[in-house]
């Protein structure tokens, strides 16, 4: 196919069924199984060197690690001083792709190292220096060669910070022991949203996609080589299996891609030891934080931990503590005490449970590399495997790399089918940012226009690059999607419609956590305005009253086990149950 034909990349429950049907009455050349970031790529990767490609995700799209990561788009300053060189160029090279090619869910973030009279091994140092002595120049030097690995996709070259400006960009933080301090410059990224617009662009290109559409068993010839899967619809379905044929199967699935390497009984080559990786939300004012992101120098097992800028927010993360799957992440009561305990040393004034606006978790598939080794230490690279029978898997890796990834699977293909064709996504602009950046100046003209507040406009234009103008579209309509869903959140009930329309939210789980992120930037995690969305998307989608009151009752529960030890802070659910009435 033609890297440079483009499709109707609009996805609904419409479409959904249309392309689940198609991928079954007609053989694919690539089955992707898996919708976060990584399955995404493939996809993108495999549909734009010309394979006929389908994907199938069995929840929704980015709903397992892909939405709950820190957020970051970096080459992994924490691999430094593992001399994991490959790994940190790589992401860099990566971060620099994506700034170019997604600039509207894209952008350059600072971040601030301070250095106190304490620190002995900030970033996860392996070895402190004798009463810290030389350790500016080891961080200089460290810093400089992260500049250096990213070559000429550097953002900006790093420096090292006077006391006085140390304290000045950090106000929320003691200033008691501080020596100095360093500015360096990665990557930050709306990681669902990212997700969301590489299927799109997938879609753009003729990829067939479908969340809720769970792979049960994989279908084999005589020989038993994989020939495709039977696949199960958990969203509107029976329970009917349809059987999709391919001439290629991967596994995508990130943690997942383990149990999924076993559905057909056959040998796995890859291990994947779970991490979890749990945050905290809070106000940007209640951390003092400004558009700068912040490194805490020091933690008790060498970890890193950021304070982020994220929205109208601050995300605090991440931990790193081997787990099993047996159950959904969750921020539990020592996830939460760590990152308090090691916050507050640095906070002028500390926090407590009741700062928190909320929590997440997520799993990281890391690659256990030896026996009984630590997932701190584990390996973030990755590995395409195939296994006898045929199946391709992809595990391992993190978020910046997902394209890399993407394009080491499907140069896997090529060699399969003898051929050498390389892959059209290095430039590749995605979803949003095909018509970036005169749709920008248009998008804010018509804003101002509109008179739509400039915290609202910037929000728009972030998320949905020049589909933002279909936002404008909406409200120019109908004058009553233009009022926010949260006073003090830049959410527009008309993208609830919009995504609806045209980004394949099926549930109120797929729109409050991650088409929009009121889930995580709302105290009440979005159970207030839950009814209000859901009216709102029971026109659309043609709910009848009992599926309506049954979606709000599934997203009740959903943020309950989200919250974990924190549920008991969120309004009861006679309150959620009272605002049903109050909506309609």
């Amino acid at each position: 196919m033609d890297a440079n034909m483009q499709g109707d990349a609009h996805l609904n429950a419409r479409t959904r069924r249309a392309h689940l049907e198609a991928m079954a009455r007609e053989p694919l050349d690539v089955l992707v199984i898996g919708g976060g970031i990584t399955g995404a790529g493939v996809a993108l990767d495999a549909v734009t060197r010309g394979y006929r490609v389908g994907l199938v995700e069995r929840a929704d799209f980015a709903s397992g690690t892909s939405s709950r990561s820190t957020k970051l788009l970096h080459g992994g300053i924490r691999y430094l001083p593992q001399f994991d060189i490959a790994l940190v160029s790589e992401g860099l090279h990566e971060r620099g792709r994506l700034l170019r090619n997604a600039p509207h869910l894209a952008r350059p973030l600072a971040f601030l190292l301070p250095l106190y009279d304490s620190s002995r091994k900030p970033v996860g140092l392996p070895v402190a220096p004798p009463f810290g002595i030389g350790l500016t120049m080891i961080l200089d030097i460290g810093l400089w060669l992260y500049d250096r690995l990213a070559g000429k996709r550097s953002i900006a070259p790093h420096r090292r910070l006077s006391r006085a400006e140390t304290v000045r960009r950090m106000p929320g933080l003691t200033e008691k022991g501080v020596k100095s301090g360093f500015l360096y410059y990665d990557g930050q990224t709306d990681d669902a949203r990212l997700t969301l617009a590489v299927s799109r662009t997938a879609v753009m290109y003729g990829a067939l996609v479908a969340n809720y559409a769970e792979v049960t068993r994989y279908a084999s010839d005589e020989d038993g080589h994989i020939t495709g899967a039977y696949v199960r619809d958990t969203l509107d379905g029976d329970g009917t299996e349809r059987v999709i044929r391919a001439r290629h199967v991967v596994n995508a699935s990130g943690v997942w891609a383990e149990a999924n390497d076993h559905l057909s009984g056959g040998e796995s080559h890859l291990h994947i030891a779970p991490s979890k990786g749990a945050h905290l939300v809070f106000t940007r004012e209640r951390l003092g934080l400004g558009d700068e992101a912040i490194v805490l120098p020091e933690t008790d097992d060498g970890r890193i931990i950021f304070i982020v800028p994220w929205l109208a927010r601050a995300l605090v993360g991440t931990t790193d503590t081997g787990t099993s799957l047996a159950a959904p992440p969750v921020a539990e009561q020592d996830d939460i005490a760590y990152l308090l305990n090691h916050l507050n040393r640095y906070l002028r004034e500390p926090v407590s449970i009741a700062d928190i606006v909320s929590t997440y978790a997520g799993y990281r598939p890391l690659l256990r590399l030896k026996k009984g080794e630590a997932t701190g230490k584990l390996s973030r690279a990755h590995e395409v495997v195939e296994r006898e029978d045929g199946l391709v898997t992809v595990a391992g890796g993190k978020l910046t790399s997902y394209r890399q990834m993407a394009e080491d699977v499907v140069d896997h293909l090529e060699a399969r089918e003898g051929k050498h064709q390389p892959t059209a996504t290095g430039a590749l602009r995605l979803q949003g940012a095909t018509r970036w950046p005169e749709s920008r100046e248009l998008f804010f003209q018509r804003a101002a226009e509109m008179r739509l507040d400039a915290t609202v406009a910037e929000h728009l234009v972030h998320a949905y690059g020049d589909e933002a103008l279909e936002i404008l579209d909406l409200i120019a309509e109908r004058s009553a999607l233009g009022e926010r869903l949260i006073p003090d959140l830049p959410y527009l009930r008309a993208e609830v419609v919009h995504a609806c329309r045209a980004e394949m939210a099926l549930t109120l789980e797929d729109l409050l956590a991650r088409r929009l992120h009121i889930s995580l930037e709302d105290r009440a995690r979005g159970l207030g305005v839950a009814a209000e969305v859901a009216t709102l998307m029971a026109q659309e989608l043609g709910w009848s009253e009992e599926e309506r009151v049954a979606r709000l009752a599934a997203y009740d529960k959903y943020v309950r086990a989200e919250a974990g030890p924190l549920a008991g802070l969120l309004p009861p659910p006679q309150a959620a149950a009272k605002s049903v009435t109050a909506h309609e």
